[in-house]
């Protein structure tokens, strides 16, 4: 099985100042995000993380950075498939001003619906498509084994959660995703398993993948064996 640590990027000054930054260039962590990522990046130090993988963005690089910065070797990957998403004309505005226009009714009930006005607007649906699509596509790269970390942003998190729950895009809203927030799926061969969604502190030494001892393994060979020849 595969695991990937969901990470938010940490804060910004277009998250405190109420702004949707979008895919606007130069938005970096303030000192409360780099402190956030710093922590983070503390709090997983015990974790064998396999690669990084992030989105383009600058916010989303510098918290890559930061959770690398004591493994030189640890490789990391930029996947425009984990960008943010392609507002359009709502890109930069104020979340005031955009709360009034009629799109954002359908973006808060309705998001499997929404798609985002002007030059190179995207669908929410075709955002969790292709972010989905992105964490599939590196676990099959990374193998069962690996433990990986993909930094994104906070609906694209929220629409990954969603697809491994099992739960219609038109519920992500319920899903929290904060700032440097880290959530966990654990995906098998039959189905996906959330972890943890949203932790923002504490422990994380039960994401340490445990030793297979030789008699479990052989246990569970027989159990896949019998099961197999009682069904025949």
């Amino acid at each position: 099985m595969t695991t990937v640590l969901l990470v938010r990027h940490g804060r910004t000054t277009a998250n405190t100042s109420g702004v949707l930054a979008g895919w606007t260039e130069g938005v970096g962590l303030d000192d409360t995000g780099r402190g956030q990522v710093t922590s983070l990046a503390e709090r997983l130090a015990e974790v064998p993380i396999t690669a990084v993988v992030t989105s383009p963005l600058q916010r989303c690089q510098e918290t890559a950075a930061a959770l690398v910065a004591d493994r030189v070797d640890l490789p990391v990957h930029v996947d425009d498939a984990l960008g943010e998403v392609r507002y359009g004309d709502w890109t930069g505005q104020s979340l005031k001003t955009l709360a009034k226009d009629p799109l954002w009714k359908v973006v808060q009930g309705h998001p499997s619906a929404a798609v985002f006005p002007g030059d190179g607007g995207e669908g929410l649906a075709a955002m969790q498509a292709r972010a989905v699509a992105s964490v599939r596509r590196w676990n099959d790269e990374l193998g069962d084994d690996a433990v990986y970390v993909a930094v994104s942003h906070g609906d694209v998190i929220k629409a990954v959660l969603a697809d491994a729950l099992g739960t219609h895009l038109d519920q992500f809203q319920r899903i929290v995703v904060d700032p440097a927030s880290l959530s966990v799926v654990t995906y098998t061969s039959t189905r996906p398993f959330v972890v943890r969604v949203n932790d923002v502190g504490g422990s994380v030494a039960a994401l340490r993948p445990k030793p297979r001892s030789r008699r479990r393994r052989r246990s569970s060979d027989a159990a896949v064996g019998g099961g197999a020849g009682e069904g025949a």
